[in-house]
């Protein structure tokens, strides 16, 4: 059996725009490994959804050669239905049913699979099993959705943006999910704005922006590439001028980078306990008062930020792209 659960190849995907044709996938090339949890990072318009979506069977590519368990969409549709599990953004399911139907209905499409109680209990639902759908938390209706993606017993499954608008709690109860899902040697392929939740649970990321793949690699590997291990934020008071721009303090101690950011400056640097002080003394020097300033570890989401120039937010969207099928399932 092959080590690879799906290989994408040169994958293209145009839709027609108002000034020309829009490139939502422009020529990713991926290899995700059985038994690996891959993320794809990157904010709405990236590139990233839809490319799920054509990983899926979903929607189809304009060009490019995407495998899944060895198979193709062309070929092996049916066989490869039988093997994934999938949960979009948003799912949608009859308020009137309670969670047992719902989990036995999507249990019927497949030829083989697990027992619906077993399910609930791996997603922690089984008191829940007689409640309506209408009944059930935003953070329940999700891990009922995960429950329909792993009723088939899949060896892949797709969760695209599954913790979205959840509470800590919810978020974390879902993680258990999936490093169990995982840790049975199956795969997982996992969009998400949040890269706390990449750094914890993937095996590797891949950050797209702009239809590519941008960076490729394990979450620590990446965030070894920034070359620093803390970053410095501050805030002075006052008006900004050439004195708070961020690279009249590239030079300091042990600084290796900086940029701007909403509300202050943001500093890669080496060795906090030399850049810090170095930091205090310059702003001395300019008679500009400290407002603010925090320390914390590199993260994923400063490795986006020195890639792109900005940052993930859940706001931005691609005006010409047309509508996918990412926003809900049809109700049964």
């Amino acid at each position: 059996m092959s080590e690879c659960a799906i290989r994408v190849k040169d994958l293209r995907k145009e839709y027609p725009g108002r000034s020309g044709p829009v490139k939502a996938v422009n020529g990713i090339d991926l290899e995700i490994a059985r038994g690996e949890c891959f993320g794809l990072l990157g904010p709405n318009g990236a590139g990233k959804t839809t490319t799920v979506e054509i990983l899926e069977g979903l929607n189809q590519p304009t060009s490019g050669e995407v495998e899944v368990l060895g198979m193709t969409w062309a070929r092996n549709a049916s066989a490869i239905r039988q093997r994934i599990g999938v949960t979009l953004q948003e799912t949608r399911f009859p308020d009137k049913e309670t969670v047992h139907e719902v989990v036995t209905v999507f249990r019927s499409f497949y030829h083989k699979g697990l027992e619906p109680d077993s399910v609930l209990a791996r997603v922690s639902l089984e008191s829940k099993a007689s409640a309506y759908v209408e009944q059930l938390s935003g953070g329940q209706q999700q891990r009922l959705a995960v429950a329909v993606a792993l009723v088939g017993d899949p060896d892949i499954v797709f969760l695209d943006e599954p913790t979205t608008g959840l509470d800590p709690q919810s978020r974390r109860q879902l993680w258990e999910v999936i490093r169990e899902f995982r840790d049975r040697g199956r795969t997982v392929v996992l969009t998400t704005h949040y890269m706390d939740e990449a750094e914890r649970l993937c095996d590797r990321v891949a950050i797209v922006d702009q239809g590519e793949v941008i960076a490729l690699g394990p979450p620590a590997e990446l965030i070894a590439r920034m070359g620093g291990e803390h970053i410095v934020e501050f805030a002075v008071e006052g008006p900004a001028d050439e004195t708070t721009l961020p690279e009249s303090f590239r030079d300091l101690d042990s600084v290796l980078a900086s940029r701007a950011e909403s509300d202050g400056i943001a500093l890669t640097v080496a060795e906090p306990h030399r850049a810090i002080p170095a930091l205090l003394d310059e702003l001395d020097r300019r008679a500009r008062p400290l407002a603010r300033l925090t320390t914390r570890h590199v993260s994923l989401e400063d490795v986006f930020v020195s890639l792109t120039g900005r940052h993930l937010r859940d706001d931005e969207t691609n005006a010409d792209a047309p509508p996918t099928r990412r926003g809900r399932r049809r109700a049964l």
